[in-house]
């Protein structure tokens, strides 16, 4: 069993006790507390969206939280199996004082969480998640009586609108999308991408789509997170030049992984270096991504002769970034591109939209597109926590052993060296330290990588 409350939300296992997963129990708890904190941040506070991915304990989560929120007195707003991205869009839209999505990302099937959002359809700051997590362990809720019990709506038109409004992007070109006549894959391991990704191509101009686990039952054809590992069977179909782009969701489809048509992959880091090629070459600005991210997007800025700023990790931290320096672009290297023109937040749909447009233009291969970027390869390790590890102490240490090179200590510690870096982080959603390395080939990045990790091992 895991129960994790962090930035990222609360985020656990289904089953066993309370306050070893994510129990009824606690599903109530921390809605209520939330509930709380949007009435007494927003006295007049009247009512919530809530959305949720297709997750098979997503009814259930679903239901609790409606009614938890209907207990303390809101009014919910229940627009049924949706995007992240979707149900941050509808919060504005709505006129809502807050939001809930029910989804636990890239997870596997037995994990799910609540995702807190505030009036503007953004992720709470650490601060305000932290006071929510104090509340719920206090226990002292206020819940309405009879008379002033809220009420449920439903909503299910916000899917289509969040298309509509990513077609509606200037930088959107649809008779171009439409003229190059794409065949694209889709794989959206049958969560609520199945429902919105074939739907906003066709919307787009796009005729052939091929679908690959895009009914939305919840049960994930392979692990959810869209990293190669995991992304073997449209791999194989693009080999088979069955179509000239693959794009992959993870369940909540707020990152977007794309596939080459010779089957290989894009790498989800240079999702948003290629859409931020694209909006560079016609609104130039700054640019934001996390310190986990590729230095790609950093380069590419600088070929606009535009400048670049990372953040923490976490994608309130770099919304909060991208607002401070005004960025036009912005994201992680997950495959999250966040478009302020839209939205601050990740959004697929807006990554295959701008995507497509460029690769339209472009008149290239995925492939050719991918040799115009620099290249870089990240490699992924992590150290397990167990309770005997003083992380605090472990990363003071690291800094002391590498003080002669750039050091950065805003999230973790990342080392710069001339020829890549290092990032070593407590994950947020995961009892682990994530030690990403990048270099200009896998080969240097991991030497980097057991360069620090020697450390860490005496």
């Amino acid at each position: 069993m895991a129960l994790i409350k962090s930035i990222s939300g609360i985020r656990g296992t289904l089953g066993g006790r309370a306050g070893e997963g994510l129990s009824g129990i606690d599903i109530v708890k921390f809605t209520a507390s939330y509930a709380g904190f949007i009435k007494k941040s927003r006295p007049r506070a009247k009512k919530i969206v809530v959305g949720r991915d297709a997750r098979l304990s997503g009814e259930m989560v679903e239901k609790l939280v409606v009614g938890t929120l209907m207990s303390m007195g809101l009014d919910v707003i229940n627009i049924g199996m949706a995007t992240t991205p979707t149900t941050e869009l509808a919060v504005a839209g709505s006129g809502a004082d807050g939001g809930i999505i029910i989804t636990a990302s890239h997870n596997p099937r037995e994990w799910n969480a609540l995702k807190l959002l505030n009036a503007k359809g953004e992720f709470l700051s650490d601060a305000e998640g932290k006071e929510i997590i104090t509340e719920a362990e206090k226990g002292n809720w206020d819940f309405s009586e009879v008379d002033d019990l809220g009420k449920e709506y439903k909503d299910e038109t916000w899917a289509m609108r969040h298309i509509e409004m990513v077609k509606g992007l200037k930088l959107v070109d649809c008779d171009a999308i439409e003229k190059a006549g794409f065949t694209v894959a889709v794989d959206a391991v049958n969560s609520v991408g199945g429902i919105v990704i074939p739907q906003l191509l066709k919307t787009l101009g796009v005729k052939d789509v091929v679908e690959l686990n895009c009914e939305s039952t919840g049960k994930f054809a392979h692990n959810p997170e869209p990293i190669p590992a995991n992304l073997t069977e449209i791999s194989n179909l693009m080999k088979n030049g069955k179509a000239d782009v693959g794009f992959v969701v993870d369940p909540d489809v707020d990152r977007l992984a794309i596939v080459m048509e010779d089957g290989e992959m894009f790498v989800e880091e240079y999702t948003l270096v290629a859409v931020a090629d694209y909006i560079l070459r016609h609104t130039p600005g700054s640019t934001v991504s996390n310190l986990s991210s590729s230095r790609a997007l950093a380069d590419i800025s600088r070929r606009h002769g535009c400048s670049y700023a990372a953040s923490a990790v976490g994608e309130v931290n770099v919304v909060a970034k991208m607002k401070e320096t005004g960025a036009v672009i912005g994201g992680e290297g997950n495959g999250g591109v966040i478009y302020p023109e839209l939205h601050y937040g990740r959004d697929a749909l807006v990554g295959v939209a701008l995507f497509l447009t460029l690769l339209a233009k472009e008149g290239k291969k995925v492939s050719e597109l991918k040799q115009t970027y620099p290249a870089y390869t990240i490699v992924k390790n992590k150290v397990s926590l167990t309770p005997d590890i003083n992380v605090d102490k472990l990363l003071e240490e690291v800094k002391a052993k590498f003080q002669g090179e750039k050091i950065t200590d805003i999230d973790g510690v990342k080392i710069d060296f001339d020829e890549g870096w290092v990032h070593l982080r407590k994950s947020n959603t995961e009892p682990i330290i994530r030690i990403y390395s990048e270099a200009s080939t896998p080969e240097r990045a991991e030497e980097l990588a057991q360069t620090v990790m020697k450390v860490i091992k005496k």
